[in-house]
Protein backbone atom coordinates (compact mmCIF):
# COMPACT_ATOMS: atom_id res chain seq x y z
CA UNK A 1 0.00 0.00 0.00
CA UNK A 2 1.19 3.55 -0.65
CA UNK A 3 1.50 6.19 1.58
CA UNK A 4 3.35 9.46 2.39
CA UNK A 5 5.33 10.90 5.01
CA UNK A 6 5.88 14.80 5.58
CA UNK A 7 9.07 16.13 6.80
CA UNK A 8 8.71 20.01 7.48
CA UNK A 9 12.10 22.21 8.95
CA UNK A 10 13.54 25.44 8.12
CA UNK A 11 16.84 26.36 5.44
CA UNK A 12 18.67 26.47 8.07
CA UNK A 13 18.17 22.97 9.51
CA UNK A 14 19.02 21.51 6.56
CA UNK A 15 21.14 18.91 7.84
CA UNK A 16 19.30 18.14 10.83
CA UNK A 17 16.12 17.59 8.37
CA UNK A 18 18.46 15.22 6.52
CA UNK A 19 19.68 13.21 9.49
CA UNK A 20 15.90 13.10 10.48
CA UNK A 21 15.21 11.73 6.86
CA UNK A 22 17.62 9.02 6.46
CA UNK A 23 17.20 7.78 9.94
CA UNK A 24 13.77 7.50 9.11
CA UNK A 25 14.23 5.47 5.77
CA UNK A 26 16.24 2.92 7.72
CA UNK A 27 14.51 2.57 10.36
CA UNK A 28 11.31 2.00 8.82
CA UNK A 29 12.82 -0.37 5.98
CA UNK A 30 10.27 0.65 3.42
CA UNK A 31 10.85 0.96 -0.51
CA UNK A 32 10.73 4.63 -1.42
CA UNK A 33 8.81 5.39 -4.30
CA UNK A 34 9.55 9.48 -4.85
CA UNK A 35 10.70 12.22 -2.98
CA UNK A 36 9.69 15.68 -3.57
CA UNK A 37 10.71 18.91 -1.56
CA UNK A 38 9.87 22.10 -1.86
CA UNK A 39 11.35 25.76 -0.33
CA UNK A 40 9.05 28.66 0.44
CA UNK A 41 10.81 32.30 1.45
CA UNK A 42 9.20 34.22 4.18
CA UNK A 43 8.99 37.34 4.40
CA UNK A 44 9.41 39.57 7.03
CA UNK A 45 7.58 42.57 8.19
CA UNK A 46 6.23 45.18 5.70
CA UNK A 47 6.66 41.88 2.98
CA UNK A 48 9.80 42.27 2.22
CA UNK A 49 12.27 39.27 2.75
CA UNK A 50 14.79 40.19 5.37
CA UNK A 51 18.14 38.98 5.22
CA UNK A 52 17.76 36.64 8.08
CA UNK A 53 14.53 35.19 7.31
CA UNK A 54 14.91 31.31 7.24
CA UNK A 55 12.78 29.42 4.59
CA UNK A 56 10.27 26.93 5.15
CA UNK A 57 11.28 23.31 3.40
CA UNK A 58 8.84 20.70 3.03
CA UNK A 59 9.91 17.09 1.96
CA UNK A 60 7.23 14.74 0.74
CA UNK A 61 8.45 10.99 0.78
CA UNK A 62 6.23 8.84 -1.31
CA UNK A 63 6.63 5.00 -0.42
CA UNK A 64 5.28 1.40 -0.21
CA UNK A 65 4.64 -0.41 2.86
Amino acid sequence: MQQVKIFKSVDNELGDMEVQINRWIAESKVKILSIHGNIAPQAGKHGIQGSFSAADVLVIVLYEA
